[in-house]
Formats: C-alpha cells, sequence, structure tokens
C-alpha cells in the first residue's frame, strides 16, 4: 500500500500549474485513442451508487469527457471539473448534447465546496493527481450523508505477453525505463490498493469493486496515438521517441499486420460515505 500512497503523493506534490497542463501536448490523441469505460461497468456503478435523472453528481478531472458521457445520459446534473484548457474545450465539445452537464475550467483544490450537495462524486483515472489528504475529506464535505465516491480506473492497454516480448527489444534499445509488463495479478493489487485508500481516509465505508476485462484491436497508428498519452512517453525527448516509435511501427507492420490485438482491465470502486 505504501508504494502506491508515495507514487500519488509525489504526483500530487507537483507544482498544480505543472498539473494543470501536463497533458496538454497530448490532449488531441486522448480524446482520440484513450478507451472509454463499458457500459458494463457503468451500469453496475449506477445501480450500486442508486443514481437517477434526480441525482447530482460532481466530476474530480473529467480530461475530455469519457466518463462525463456516459453518466450524463441518465439525465442527472453534473459538475465536472477539469483544470487542463484543453481538456476543458474537448470535454465542452464533447458534452454539448448535454445541456444540464456544467464544465467548469479549475482543479478540485480550487474548486469552492457545496457541502452535503451531490449525490456521487465522480472520478474516472483522475483521483490518483490529487493529494489523499485533500482529496478525500473534500469529495466527503461535497456528498450528501447518503452519498458515494465512484472511482473508475482502466489499466493500460497492453498486447499479449508473447508479443510484448517482441517488442521488449525495441524498448530496451531506446528507452528500457519503459519497458514493462504488468501481469493481472500485478493489475489487480494495485487495483485493490487504489480502492483501500478511500477505506483508509477515513472518511468513506462499505466498498464494493469490480471489474472487467475488454479487449480491442489497435492499428499501429491508434496505438502510437495512444502511448503518446502515458505520462512516461509524454516526458520522453523527441530523438528518443522517434526512434521509438519508427522501431515499433516497423514491427508492427512487419510481424503483426500492422495492428495489434490490446486487452485492458476496466474497474471501479464505489463506497459510501462515512457519517460521524
Amino acid at each position: 500500500m505504501e508504494d502506491i500512497k508515495q507514487t500519488i503523493i509525489s504526483y500530487s506534490n507537483k507544482d498544480l500549474e505543472q498539473r494543470k497542463n501536463w497533458y496538454s501536448p497530448a490532449a488531441a490523441a486522448y480524446n482520440q485513442a484513450r478507451p472509454h469505460y463499458p457500459q458494463e461497468v457503468i451500469d453496475q456503478v449506477v445501480q450500486i451508487a442508486q443514481l437517477s435523472a434526480e441525482s447530482k453528481i460532481l466530476e474530480v478531472g473529467c480530461g475530455p469527457g469519457t466518463a462525463t458521457v456516459a453518466f450524463a445520459q441518465l439525465g442527472c446534473a453534473m459538475i465536472s471539473l477539469e483544470p487542463n484548457p484543453d481538456f476543458f474545450q474537448l470535454a465542452q465539445q464533447n458534452c454539448q448534447p448535454y445541456p444540464h452537464v456544467e464544465i467548469q475550467n479549475t482543479s478540485f483544490e480550487e474548486w469552492t465546496p457545496e457541502f452535503l450537495k451531490f449525490d456521487a462524486v465522480l472520478a474516472a483515472s483522475s483521483f490518483h493527481w490529487i493529494s489523499p489528504t485533500i482529496g478525500y475529506p473534500k469529495a466527503a464535505n461535497a456528498l450528501k450523508d447518503s452519498g458515494s465516491i465512484i472511482l473508475l480506473w482502466n489499466k493500460e492497454l497492453q498486447p499479449s505477453y508473447e508479443v510484448y516480448q517482441r517488442l521488449s527489444e525495441i524498448y530496451q534499445r531506446h528507452a528500457p525505463l519503459l519497458d514493462r509488463y504488468e501481469d493481472e495479478k500485478t493489475q489487480d493489487d494495485i487495483l485493490q490498493k487504489l480502492g483501500n485508500m478511500s477505506i483508509d481516509s477515513g472518511q468513506f465505508q462499505d466498498l464494493i469493486g469490480g471489474k472487467i476485462t475488454v479487449e480491442l484491436t489497435y492499428s499501429v497508428d491508434k496505438y502510437l496515438t495512444l502511448l503518446n498519452t502515458y505520462s512516461p512517453y509524454i516526458k520522453l525527448d523527441a530523438d528518443t521517441k522517434k526512434l521509438l516509435f519508427a522501431d515499433l511501427r516497423d514491427c508492427i507492420e512487419s510481424n503483426f499486420g500492422g495492428a495489434l490485438q490490446l486487452s485492458y482491465i476496466s474497474a471501479y470502486h464505489v463506497a459510501k460515505k462515512k457519517i460521524a
């Protein structure tokens, strides 16, 4: 658990202005290539949190609106916070058909609290950017006494281990620090620790979690676009990235027909606000 906490603290300790603009170089790619949250996951979460068209949802870090649109289809009122200006514009575009969704260009840390107002606080692959000492108490204060925190997680898309082994040779040549593969047990352990943090905060109880595995096919172009949305690739210097991507493209086109079969775990945690 301590390693996950330290990683999150290292994220949240970065300068707020730096965090606000971190994804700007990858915003369009993120909107294009990151997978959505499966309807099965959305349906389970809606049922557990007992959401309806009458509910009020606060979303923390909505990005380009990847999860926002799925919950907006309930017809409920939503306030979605997004500090990054590029994501904010994309979210406005993607949520245009839903006038009951209000997108605010601000961070959760800077947002003026509205106490006891919301039936759910939603964070889709975003809550790890916020210090646990700030995020959980502020979320609990925003919730009605019957409210829930909803944490959605899409783990990184990965090829099969056999395909990974072929690509690993390229990573070892150009960017060995990016050469990593997480097996299902490792990902399950990470997800369990992320869920337990809500309980360890002392603000929530009755944690319910679930997951499904999703399989997708990505063309080589879409796969390289996807890689550009992950933080280690955003940090990679341009020359190294150019060489790495050129060799990845050649390998995928030569050995895998120009496309990869990928899979990812889509998971959720729902916990009830703890009443003192």
